[in-house]
């Protein structure tokens, strides 16, 4: 069963692949949707029976690598932790598969679309059920590989190429730090096998080993180093730079990447080295610090943003921000379980936002909307759930899994856990301000500036393949096929905190997660969360409130005052908007002197040194040579008479000059 749920999405990839022509648009769908579908049935039944009845398994598949000491097997790890994540990745996986096919239907290259999906879906499935570093790296890169792929999906637009290209930049400087900690954990415990990592690990706590010169603590080290990969993956500053331009790919792309795979890839790392970080605190810290400064900086730029979907897209990496302070305190589980819940309402939101996307045929700009409620009216609602989720009021999912994490920030009481409290409560009421404001201008008010027959964004996003329908055409619903998979998650928005709070996070937790997640006695701050005082487990509530409100007195109670506090706070504004400047930044002090050396490396070091004085030197020298050697072939009889005139003088001088003549 194991292996039909990791390797059905690949079985399907492959063919829609390879036989897309033979098999047209329908049939590619139907054997992707199928075949994850189908994994996504299988893996709420792995769910029970290795989550809620505990029957974790180890599957071998066969061996991989056998060179001395250093022996990879390729095996599935399914525990606890890995059953979540099978549920989260399938389970989402397949509903943006068939919602794929109403939302893609004008798409040109319908197979090459369904096949990138089931493909990413396999790599971030062999992640997952990774039993040894090798294996987790080989699904880490393989999720790179299918997120390049599904960015630049609309390759002759330059920016989806370049958004692509960005991605995969980015995240090779995460996964440099990644492959060094992984060739650290060989160093240091002679396996990258899990299990006798791990078993190892509190045998390394405090000890020390050399690192670029430096006696250097080696949990500390090894973690930080993992760390920066989940830093790249999971788009913390300051490697988030790739998520918002990730927006450049279909819709389902972004929901798929940024809801409940890709970019949760970090956080589950995380998770499943539990065992290293707790022998690693200063590791932590800097986990915390990082989270809960992303889970800040990521709510402020959405306050500014104008697209719909770069709206949800830094809600995303300010969501990951919470669940990486999380981790950061000790409270894995509730990291896991933010993860878990995100999942829903994030995927809700963003597929949502493809509907009205769909609606407005692709146009994305949040100031050319408006009114929209009185023509996507379950649309409407659809967002309100996820909005509501996400703000995390009470009863929604968000609800429970957001405040237990910043009940576990402040029950730690130290400096970081108060630093990631005091930061995760300002990020919150960013969040509802935020969620509203993209809520109030797309669907209350009037059109902001809609023009006939205008129908692509300013910035082409989402246009590709899809046709002109016009201004002409009423706006409307979404078809059933792409309605359908909205409910299903409106469902798990609404009800997915409520059903496994106490799974997660409540009093079964030590049972749920058995040996998935370690968590020393001394650090256990979810237990501690739960004697927080009223004040502490009702502050999210009241910041999530306070951001609603305050969206709805600038949006619909005096819809001129954000344009007045742009106009008077301009430069705030402009600092936003322009989100921080981190993109300047990086190009002023990083990308312009890389391309002038390597302009400099290429025309100058390989071009003039190495070309010029090797291959192209050599090569121009004989060419000069036999160019003058060919002027002496004139092709007139008497210039080759006095040429043979010229050799006799010359032989005989030389024959009386040497003394043979005498």
């Amino acid at each position: 069963m194991y292996v039909a749920i990791v390797f059905l999405p690949l079985f399907a990839s492959m063919l829609a692949g390879f036989f897309g022509r033979l098999l047209g648009d329908r049939g590619a769908q139907l054997i992707t949707c199928g075949a994850v579908s189908l994994a996504a049935l299988l893996s709420l039944y792995a769910f029970y029976d290795v989550a809620i009845l505990g029957h974790t398994q180890k599957v071998q598949l066969f061996e991989w690598i056998d060179s001395g000491s250093f022996e990879v097997a390729w095996a599935l790890r399914i525990d606890q932790l890995t059953a979540v994540m099978l549920v989260v990745v399938c389970g989402v996986s397949a509903l943006v598969h068939i919602y794929s096919i109403g939302y893609m239907a004008e798409d040109p290259h319908i197979p090459r679309f369904m096949s990138y999906l089931s493909l990413f879906t396999f790599a971030m499935l062999m992640l997952v059920t990774a039993d040894n570093l090798v294996q987790l790296f080989f699904g880490w890169e393989g999720v790179g590989l299918a997120s390049y792929l599904l960015i630049g999906f609309w390759y002759e637009r330059p920016s989806a190429n370049a958004a692509a290209i960005k991605a995969f930049l980015v995240n090779r400087i995460g996964d440099f730090g990644f492959a060094l900690g992984i060739f650290g954990v060989f160093l240091v415990f002679d396996s990258v096998a899990f299990d006798q990592v791990f078993k190892s690990a509190p045998g390394m706590a405090g000890r020390s080993f050399e690192f670029l010169g430096w006696q250097v603590d080696i949990m500390t080290t090894l973690c930080l180093l993992l760390f920066v990969g989940a830093m790249g993956k999971s788009a913390q500053v300051p490697l988030h730079t790739w998520l918002p331009d990730a927006m450049e790919g279909p819709t389902p792309v972004s929901a798929l990447i940024h809801a409940a795979t890709m970019v949760t890839a970090g956080v589950f790392l995380v998770a499943r080295f539990s065992p290293m970080f707790e022998y690693a605190p200063n590791a932590l810290a800097v986990v915390a610090v990082v989270g809960a400064f992303t889970a800040f900086f990521a709510g402020t730029i959405g306050l500014a943003q104008n697209d719909i979907k770069r709206v949800i897209a830094y809600s995303t990496c300010s969501q990951l921000g919470y669940m990486f302070f999380a981790a950061g305190v000790h409270a894995y589980g509730a990291a896991i379980f933010h993860l878990f819940t995100h999942a829903f309402f994030k995927a809700l939101l963003f597929l949502s936002a493809g509907a009205v996307i769909h609606a407005m045929h692709h146009e994305q700009d949040m100031r050319i909307m408006g009114g929209l409620r009185h023509h996507l009216k379950r649309t409407y609602v659809l967002f309100w759930i996820g909005s509501l989720a996400l703000a995390g009021l009470p009863f929604f999912a968000g609800y429970f899994s957001k405040d237990i994490i910043l009940e576990a920030a402040w029950a730690v009481h130290t400096g970081v856990g108060n630093f990631a409290f005091v930061l995760g409560l300002a990020a919150a009421v960013l969040t509802a301000f935020y969620s509203w404001r993209l809520i109030f201008m797309t669907f209350h008010g009037q059109p902001g500036a809609r023009a006939p027959g205008r129908a692509a964004h300013p910035h082409g996003h989402d246009t590709h393949g899809h046709g002109s329908h016009g201004e002409a055409h009423a706006i409307h619903e979404a078809p059933p096929v792409m309605m359908i998979p909205l409910y299903i998650l409106a469902l798990g928005a609404i009800f997915a905190g409520l059903a496994f709070s106490d799974y997660f996070v409540g009093a079964g937790r030590e049972a749920f997660w058995g040996e998935a997640i370690k968590v020393l006695p001394e650090n256990d701050s979810i237990e501690a969360a739960h004697h927080a005082p009223l004040w502490v487990k009702l502050a999210p509530v009241a910041a999530g409130l306070i951001g609603i409100l305050a969206a709805w007195y600038g949006y619909i109670r005096r819809p001129g005052l954000p344009g007045e506090l742009a106009h008077t706070h301009a430069e705030a504004y402009r600092f936003l908007l322009n989100k921080w400047y981190f993109d300047e930044i990086y190009e002023f002090f990083l990308v312009r002197p890389a391309k002038w050396l390597g302009r400099l490396l290429w025309k100058g070091g390989d071009g003039r040194i190495i070309d010029g004085f090797g291959p192209d030197g050599i090569a121009a020298s004989v060419l000069d040579l036999a160019r003058r050697t060919s002027l002496l072939q004139t092709g007139f009889v008497y210039h080759y008479a006095f040429a043979m005139l010229i050799g006799v003088a010359i032989l005989v001088t030389w024959y009386f000059a040497t003394g043979h003549g005498g």
